[in-house]
C-alpha cells in the first residue's frame, strides 16, 4: 500500500473521529436549552432557585464549546476573515489551510495542552468542586475538557494538514 492512500486513511479517520465527537456533542446544545428552560421555569413559575442546576448550565456550554471545537474545523464552520480566501483556486486555499494548521492552530493547540496539563492535575488532586454551597462537585472534570479539546483540535488539524498536502501534492482531485 502506497504512502497517499495511508494518509488519506489516517486523514478520513481523524475526520470521523471530530464528525462523531461534534455530533455527540450536538446532543448537548438541547439538554442545555432544556435545562435554560427548566431553571426559568422553576425561578419564576415556581420561585426555586437550584445552584447546581444553574452550573450544569455552564458546564453544559464549557463542554459543547470544547468538544465541538474539532468538527467546527472539520466543517470549515468557525470565524474567517476570508476576503482574500474565497478567491483562492483549491491548491491557494489546501496552501493557506497547511499553513494555518503548521504555523497557527498546531503550535497554539499544543501550547494549550501543555500550559493546561498541571491546571488539570491540580483540579484532579483536589478533586475541585464547585466553591458554591449547593454546586456542582465536578470541576475537575469540567477542566479536564480543556487538554480533550486542544488534542482533538491538535488531530482535525493533522487531518487538515495532510489532507492539504495530498491536495498540493496532486493526489487528491481538486474537485474533491
Amino acid at each position: 500500500m502506497g504512502a497517499v492512500p495511508l494518509v488519506n486513511k489516517l486523514a478520513n479517520s481523524l475526520d470521523q473521529l471530530a464528525e462523531r465527537t461534534g455530533h455527540a456533542a450536538a446532543w448537548l446544545a438541547l439538554a442545555l436549552v432544556l435545562v435554560t428552560f427548566s431553571v426559568v421555569v422553576l425561578r419564576y413559575l415556581f420561585e426555586i432557585g437550584s445552584i447546581a442546576l444553574q452550573e450544569s448550565i455552564l458546564y453544559l456550554h464549557a463542554s459543547l464549546f470544547l468538544l465541538g471545537a474539532a468538527y467546527t474545523l472539520k466543517i470549515d464552520g468557525h470565524v474567517r476573515v476570508d476576503i482574500i480566501y474565497r478567491h483562492l483556486s483549491r491548491r491557494g486555499r489546501a496552501c493557506v489551510d497547511l499553513l494555518g494548521a503548521l504555523l497557527l492552530l498546531l503550535p497554539v493547540c499544543s501550547f494549550l495542552l501543555w500550559i493546561s496539563w498541571d491546571y488539570v492535575a491540580t483540579a484532579w488532586s483536589l478533586h475541585e468542586g464547585s466553591r458554591e454551597t449547593g454546586g456542582l462537585p465536578y470541576v475537575y472534570l469540567l477542566k479536564t475538557l480543556i487538554p480533550v479539546s486542544a488534542g482533538l483540535l491538535i488531530l482535525q488539524g493533522i487531518s487538515q494538514a495532510l489532507s492539504s498536502l495530498s491536495i498540493l501534492s496532486g493526489a487528491r482531485d481538486e474537485r474533491t
